[in-house]
């Protein structure tokens, strides 16, 4: 994460609960986890982000089903404070603090045979099914916690600008993963699942985001690399962090370099993912399965922020894991603002035009 001049993060095991909300209208508090069982194909994510200022929640489910479907629900439930991550159908609790989470969900899923389709939502969600969907899953932290609350040296809290700010503090995680997920009546169990999360709260605007590629993926309870690189408007180097787990420990990123190749409609395709620590290099390659495009639009008009989330085969070595790749892109003249700055186009393919 990036960190301003003379600040140093706080991590405290208060903050896996609620925050008192801040007085900016815009404040968030969100949680979001993913899951994947590679044995048999199945990947999910999921998130609550309250608003409580603005009297609601944002919740968002995602199933990435074996039979190439994605079953998903998005929605703005009413809140009325932030005592709870508990919204819409959807309940994350927190068992023990760093180390044990359990997320669970019960209510409507939408079941695209096109994922993509998510492009023009209002479409989609009168094309398709909703059919009943529940899950209970059990998170176990494999890693030390990445992040905290940015503050002065002197431990105060930092000043944010509520219409520039995407957090104020952020915390991630590589976890393990068990429990079941049902949808219209087929279940899909987490006997040896592997996932990751994060948690962010302060204010937020999403296009305070210019572009971010953030990759993380858990291959087991030893080994998994997070690789996040944001782009700057007023231009300069890309900010490049993360770290690679190892035996426990992690290796914290000093260099990262992602290569994207993309269809016509700027969707990805394959990734190829080079993250470097002081202990070595280590190179990722991400075949793209299925991606859900998701938007949100700024009030009062303006460019669309873009939000691809991809289902991702990974391997690096002998390792093969289900896993995810979200970028984040302000869409200047429907191109994304990370390939428009550099001049790139996408490969054109007939499998590309859909």
């Amino acid at each position: 994460m990036y960190m301003p001049p003379d600040t140093r993060l706080r991590l405290d095991p208060r903050d896996e609960y609620t925050h008192t909300p801040e007085a900016a209208g815009n404040y968030n508090e969100s949680m979001y986890f993913n899951a994947f069982e590679t044995a048999t194909g199945v990947g999910a994510w999921f998130r609550l982000g309250n608003r409580p200022n603005e009297g609601h929640a944002e919740m968002t489910c995602c199933i990435y089903l074996p039979d190439g479907r994605v079953a998903f629900m998005f929605g703005r439930p009413a809140i009325g404070n932030n005592d709870a991550m508990d919204a819409g159908g959807m309940r994350f609790e927190v068992i023990e603090p760093f180390r044990r989470l359990r997320c669970s969900y019960v209510g409507e899923l939408l079941v695209m045979d096109d994922p993509l389709a998510m492009a023009d939502p209002s479409r989609a969600f009168k094309i398709f099914p909703k059919k009943p969907g529940t899950f209970v899953l059990d998170f176990e932290g494999i890693s030390p916690m990445h992040g905290g609350e940015i503050v002065t040296m002197d431990g105060r809290p930092i000043d944010v600008d509520p219409a520039l700010s995407v957090y104020r503090g952020h915390t991630e995680q590589n976890m393990a993963v068990t429990g079941h997920i049902m949808v219209d009546g087929q279940r899909f169990d987490f006997v040896r699942g592997t996932g990751y999360r994060d948690k962010s709260w302060g204010p937020r605007h999403w296009h305070s985001f210019f572009w971010y590629k953030w990759i993380p993926v858990t291959f087991d309870r030893e080994f998994g690399v997070l690789l996040s690189i944001k782009g700057r408007p007023e231009g300069g180097p890309d900010r490049i962090s993360g770290n690679v787990l190892r035996g426990g420990v992690y290796e914290p990123v000093i260099d990262g370099r992602i290569e994207t190749d993309y269809d016509e409609a700027w969707y990805p395709r394959a990734v190829t993912a080079t993250v470097t620590t002081a202990q070595g290099v280590y190179l990722l390659q991400g075949r793209v399965l299925r991606t859900v495009p998701l938007r949100h639009r700024r009030r009062g008009g303006g460019s669309d922020t873009r939000i691809t989330e991809s289902l991702t085969e990974w391997r690096c070595g002998d390792r093969t894991v289900l896993g995810m790749i979200e970028f984040c892109d302000l869409m200047e003249d429907g191109v994304p603002a990370s390939e428009a700055r550099r001049g790139t186009a996408p490969a054109a393919t007939p499998e590309a035009a859909r």
